[in-house]
């Protein structure tokens, strides 16, 4: 069966051109590192760097890992509102990267494909009302006309459970709640198969980040959309996916169904982020995993060396000059580790079982 959405060897590169102060720094120390007086090609931030993933028609799959680490460039890559520098988005069977983004905002495809953004407040339009939001797509994806336009807002409303006298209201004259679940009918107006919720709830309350989140399950179970959901909170992935993937510094590192991930995780980063979820227990956890060390650099990284690499707790000379990729490590789970699961206890012995010699150190 093939997925709804199947994205392959994906990679976004920024370049550092200009005179900005960072732009500086980084030419100083590609300079520096090289011995060249002068640097022709601009230093490089891997946003997405070869990503692959899929999404199977009424699956929802949950996307974590820090800030910064690329989650919402590649949300932004999927919903095709900016380029990638390579690889290919398969999209009910057709490749969306054939067309560039500003021509993919008039093709069919485009309202198949909705995001719920991260902030309600920002992501809506100061000027128009509630219904005038939810009614801009139906008007220029949908090409609903007239008397129409106003009964499919009525009827959006209803689903997100938005009382209709508050769609004559501002952005400004609404609650985060409110705000939310205008976004959320904003997306469905267009009748899309894939919804992407980057952080849909993160800027609301606790009471009304649980209101907003079961309105999103009945939504999947009653319109059999899939989900590509981004989220901070663990718990709030496990409850709402079928499927997680883990992401730090444009990679993904781990990937498998959501109990699987959150009872056995394989990668030593998976290990931490799970090892941190709060819990109801007054006295402090045992086992808390902490990372040392500083985080490699996005701008042009070691392409042999493992990302991770500098602050894992088992890492040996190969993480350092053997980039790990995704493989098979417990059934339907996988894990870019050299080591994964436990400690490693085979150290530097390791890389002569993988055909990297004391030479090669």
């Amino acid at each position: 069966m093939t997925a709804l959405l199947e994205v392959e060897r994906l990679t976004k590169f920024f370049p550092l051109g200009g005179h900005s102060t960072l732009a500086r720094m980084v030419q100083a120390r590609r300079r520096r590192h090289s011995g060249a007086h002068r640097t022709s090609e601009p230093a490089l931030l891997h946003a997405v760097d070869d990503v692959s993933i899929s999404v199977e028609a009424g699956e929802s799959v949950g996307l974590v890992g820090e800030s910064g680490c690329g989650k919402s460039t590649l949300a932004r890559l999927i919903a095709r509102l900016i380029d990638p520098t390579s690889g290919k988005i398969h999209f009910q069977g057709r490749d969306l990267v054939e067309l560039p983004a500003h021509r993919f905002a008039r093709t069919p495809e485009r309202r198949l494909i909705q995001q719920v953004f991260q902030d309600a407040t920002e992501s809506l339009n100061p000027r128009f009302t509630a219904a005038h939001s939810i009614a801009d797509p139906l008007q220029r994806l949908v090409h609903l006309r007239g008397a129409d336009v106003w009964t499919r807002v009525g009827e959006l409303a209803d689903l997100v459970n938005l009382p209709r006298e508050l769609l004559e209201r501002y952005p400004h004259q609404l609650s985060g709640g409110q705000k939310a679940r205008v976004g959320i009918a904003r997306a469905l107006a267009a009748n899309p198969r894939l919804l992407i919720l980057d952080e849909p709830t993160s800027a609301l309350d606790v009471s009304v980040q649980a209101v907003i989140l079961k309105l999103l399950a009945d939504l999947r179970r009653q319109l059999g959309m899939s989900f590509l959901f981004i989220s901070h909170d663990l718990n709030v992935v496990r409850l709402m996916c079928d499927r997680v993937l883990v992401m730090y510094l444009g990679k993904i590192i781990e990937a498998g169904p959501a109990g699987q991930v959150f009872e056995q995780p394989q990668h030593p980063y998976t290990q931490a982020l799970v090892s941190a979820i709060p819990t109801i227990e007054a006295r402090p956890r045992h086992g808390r995993l902490r990372l040392d060390g500083e985080p490699v650099s996005p701008i042009d990284p070691d392409l042999r060396m493992c990302r991770f690499y500098g602050r894992c707790p088992r890492q040996t000379d190969r993480c350092r000059i053997q980039m790990p990729h995704l493989t098979p490590v417990l059934e339907a789970q996988l894990a870019a580790c050299h080591f994964p699961g436990g400690s490693s206890t085979a150290g530097n012995d390791a890389l002569e079982d993988h055909g990297v010699g004391a030479s090669d150190r």
